[in-house]
């Protein structure tokens, strides 16, 4: 994605379901989770480099040990952070312990980071500042183990003022009114309530002391994520941890963010994609599952688990944007899904170029389009073997003709270069342009000058701002005749609010052309109108997206066309075309995700629906904040 934007957190948690001495023995080291937590970490990198966040929680500690472990970090590289200073921790019990190293008894009352459970998680702030109190795992503490609560997630809710004053109402002073506190200190006072029942129904037959026990074995997680989780409207995977030993990963109940799980007799494991289970434990793809939308995936201290419902599940919407361009694409279904996005394409880029295969270019802008590119690749290859079959069977060509019929390959070249890892995204609204011009290089004479069309194709266009202000002008020093822009992605026009930061949408060159074309048409007092309508929306917190109505009044390809008016630069000489995927052919590539509120406002949560009416009120009031 040649704009960049903040995503998609990732979580990663691990349950050995064996005792630390079961691993010393078959692995010969009391490393085995630890090693493998950081590569299931590792291979998330993408889903977050603001910060890192690792906690852990030792099962069955007598009274007087430390057993729950935590470390955050927002250095530069928080996973090597982190994991060193793990390492560190063993380093030195094995130093002080020799022998007593391969000890479970020992380790775990001496070395920290040695127990059952493990909590991982990779931050990218959509807001707010990054900082070290901004990182998950969060932890909420209590002298009581089964009171001791760790929450990470990768979620963002649209109702933190509703779920803020449900928790004053509760007569809770919560000190930030963030979706994050709200979150877990929700969970936490149903926590509280669970195990308060618990203790009212045994108090009777047991001591105090027993009780502990009878809570530890009987608490019903289940049943507090469906008290907790009721008024929740957004998008999320919340992952947490009790202090005695239970665990959860609990999915929003239309699926909008990704959860997968793998189980065996030594481990239970969880992370937001598939490969980094694949890659940090070498199972096949299809022992690794999904977990249901609406349910939780449930595990007891003895190990013991299971997917249950907690909230009734929506239709599902899981994100197509993880499909397009945040998730690894080493996942084969997301690896074939894009190349089908790319193939999809090809009849609108033939138009594009009037089937003038001889002098066209075919490129893409690294990184993540280059699976889309493949795709269109061999989506002209299946055109020109079409063909090839054509003139063979129909015509009388001549050899010659044969010949070059035969051998003909479409033109491919590497003609954008990304030489730097800028992050433009961290720099100020101000300076952004500045960054964006020097992320991207170019390759020079292999272009024939007022001859030939190149073809780019990128994942997705966000905001228009690096093909205005580098990419076009970069490429407009070739001297192509044309230039053919190509997004694997349909327009967005929507801001999200569960997750991703895109939440201005003024932002959107989609919108920007929209406004464009309300002013050229003459049709400017429309905007007033939704305005008026979004606000009543708003007051009567009724679900109806009023934006798409002006939308509605132009075809795709007229926003297509104004997109390229708006960011072709003022000195490019050569033609320009930009093309859009279709939402039709976005759910023929991903039939399986159609969350799709990018590109037609069609939110699965009524929050989705009131955010997209207040980013449009903000619009239209100048206020350049989110709506959510």
């Amino acid at each position: 994605m040649s704009d960049s934007i903040k995503h998609e957190c990732g979580v990663a948690l691990i349950r050995l379901r064996k005792p630390l001495s079961y691993y010393i023995e078959k692995y010969g080291s009391p490393t085995f989770a630890v090693n493998k937590m950081y590569i299931l970490m590792e291979k998330q990198r993408n889903r977050g480099q603001d910060g890192v966040g690792v906690a852990n929680i030792k099962i069955g500690l007598k009274p007087g040990l430390r057993y729950i472990s935590r470390y955050r970090s927002i250095d530069q590289d928080p996973i090597k952070t982190i994991f060193e200073k793990i390492g560190k921790k063993y380093r030195k019990a094995q130093k002080e312990g020799g022998h007593k190293y391969y000890d479970e008894k020992w380790m775990k009352e001496n070395c920290a980071f040695t127990g059952e459970l493990w909590l991982g998680h990779l931050r990218y702030g959509t807001h707010g500042k990054n900082s070290i109190e901004n990182c998950h795992p969060f932890l909420r503490q209590n002298n009581w183990r089964s009171r001791n609560l760790v929450v990470a997630g990768n979620f963002n809710m649209t109702n933190v003022d509703e779920l803020f004053d449900i928790l004053v109402k509760l007569g809770m002073h919560p000190k930030e009114k963030v979706d994050t506190v709200t979150v877990m200190e929700k969970i936490g006072h149903f926590l509280d309530e669970e195990n308060n029942d618990i203790f009212r129904k045994y108090k009777e037959q047991y001591t105090n002391q027993e009780i502990t026990e009878v809570i530890e074995s009987e608490l019903d997680l289940q049943k507090v994520l469906s008290r907790a989780c009721k008024d929740f409207d957004g998008g999320y995977t919340m992952a947490g941890m009790v202090g005695h030993g239970d665990a959860f990963v609990a999915r929003d109940p239309a699926g909008i963010r990704p959860a997968y799980y793998y189980a065996d007799d030594e481990v239970i494991v969880v992370a937001s994609e598939k490969p980094a289970i694949k890659t940090a434990f070498n199972v096949d793809y299809d022992q690794i599952r999904e977990i249901t939308p609406g349910h939780a995936l449930i595990m007891k201290k003895n190990g013991q688990f299971g997917e249950y419902q907690f909230i009734q599940p929506k239709e599902k919407m899981s994100c197509s944007f993880e499909r397009i361009y945040f998730s690894r694409g080493t996942d084969p279904d997301i690896y074939n899904e894009r190349k089908k996005l790319g193939k999809l394409l090809v009849p609108q880029i033939l138009k594009a170029i009037n089937f003038d295969l001889k002098n066209t270019v075919f490129s893409y802008i690294p990184n993540t389009a280059e699976t889309a590119f493949l795709g269109m690749m061999e989506g002209m290859e299946d055109y020109l073997s079409a063909k090839r079959k054509e003139v063979v069977l129909e015509g009388k060509p001549r050899v010659d003709s044969v010949e070059d019929i035969l051998s003909f390959r479409p033109r491919v070249e590497k003609i954008v270069i990304k030489d730097a890892k800028l992050r433009t995204f961290i720099a100020d609204d101000d300076h952004r342009d500045e960054m964006v011009a020097h992320v991207y290089d170019t390759t020079y004479e292999v272009i024939k000058k007022n001859t030939d069309t190149l073809v780019i194709i990128d994942d997705s266009i966000v905001r228009g701002t690096t093909l205005e202000k580098s990419i076009l002008t970069m490429l407009n020093r070739l001297g192509p005749k044309k230039v053919v822009i190509v997004s694997s992605a349909p327009q967005i026009r929507f801001p999200d609010c569960y997750g991703i930061d895109m939440s201005k949408m003024n932002e959107f060159i989609a919108f920007r052309a929209m406004v464009e074309l309300l002013k050229e048409k003459g049709k400017e007092y429309m905007m007033e109108e939704v305005y008026e309508l979004c606000k009543q929306s708003l007051a009567r917190k009724e679900p109806i997206n009023h934006v798409n109505k002006l939308y509605d009044l132009f075809s795709y390809e007229e926003l297509s066309k104004k997109i390229g008016e708006i960011v072709k630069p003022k000195e490019m000489t050569s033609e320009l075309e930009v093309i859009y995927q279709t939402v039709e052919n976005l759910h023929k590539a991903c039939p399986n995700h159609q969350g799709d509120w990018y590109f037609t406002g069609n939110f699965p949560t009524p929050g989705g629906v009131r955010v997209a009416n207040q980013s449009y009120v903000n619009f239209m009031e100048g206020k350049l904040v989110r709506a959510y």
